[in-house]
């Protein structure tokens, strides 16, 4: 049975703070004995694949003078900034909330190598633009993967771009940013009336469930359609 969530998108809020944190009292969280549970898994993450419309953003976008998949990646940081579970860390096995979280991106250069960025994240958008195309060229005029953030308030994305996708798998280290929600773009693509994009959310099961990877498709379905 699909469960719905209610919440209005009239009533979306984001966080306004920006890289504070504060620890959940595990004694009175609903999810204790979830995260006692799935803490200790050998591999806690799970995976959720879902190809979302986005027809009215790519028309916003190009209208907007964006880069679509910099418009796209700022609508995703907006919604997993907006459910609190997203913004969950794993330190020293106590259970942080961060304020806000940025993208950690992989940025692709045209000697087919990649490098990683990162990207505060910025309720204004045309600031948060401004500073996501310097990111991007700056991480392409440079060499090797380059490292530039090491905090765990962050969400690590990727795109493949020439694949319309079903799943995804990651290589990781498993005793390394457990915590740290992993997001997935693939290939734009487009049928008689629609444009579609293959989305994959992985997150650990210790920190969420779900039900919570439901209300981000959910809810950014919604941003991707106004």
């Amino acid at each position: 049975m699909k469960t719905k969530h209610t919440q209005d998108e009239t009533t979306f809020k984001s966080p306004l703070g920006v890289g504070g944190k504060h620890e959940i009292d595990l004694s009175t969280w609903k999810r204790r004995e979830h995260f006692e549970v799935f803490k200790n898994f050998d591999e806690p993450l799970f995976g959720v694949t879902v190809r979302v419309e986005c027809s009215q953003a790519y028309k916003k976008a190009k209208e907007s003078g964006y880069p679509f998949s910099l418009y796209y990646l700022y609508l995703s940081l907006k919604t997993v900034n907006e459910i609190e579970e997203f913004r969950y860390r794993i330190e020293n096995d106590k259970v942080y909330c961060f304020d806000s979280v940025g993208a950690g991106p992989t940025i692709f250069r045209e000697d087919e190598t990649y490098g990683c960025g990162y990207m505060p994240y910025n309720e204004n958008i045309d600031e948060f633009m401004a500073q996501a195309k310097a990111e991007v060229e700056r991480v392409k005029a440079e060499k090797g993967l380059k490292f530039t953030f090491n905090g765990e308030n962050l969400i690590h994305y990727s795109t493949l771009p020439w694949a319309d996708f079903t799943a995804v798998n990651h290589a990781r280290i498993l005793s390394v940013g457990r915590s740290i929600p992993k997001i997935t773009f693939g290939k734009l693509t487009r049928d008689a009336e629609k444009m579609w994009l293959a989305v994959d959310v992985h997150a650990n099961h210790a920190l969420m469930d779900g039900f919570h990877v439901g209300k981000f498709f959910e809810r950014f379905q919604v941003y991707l359609n106004q």
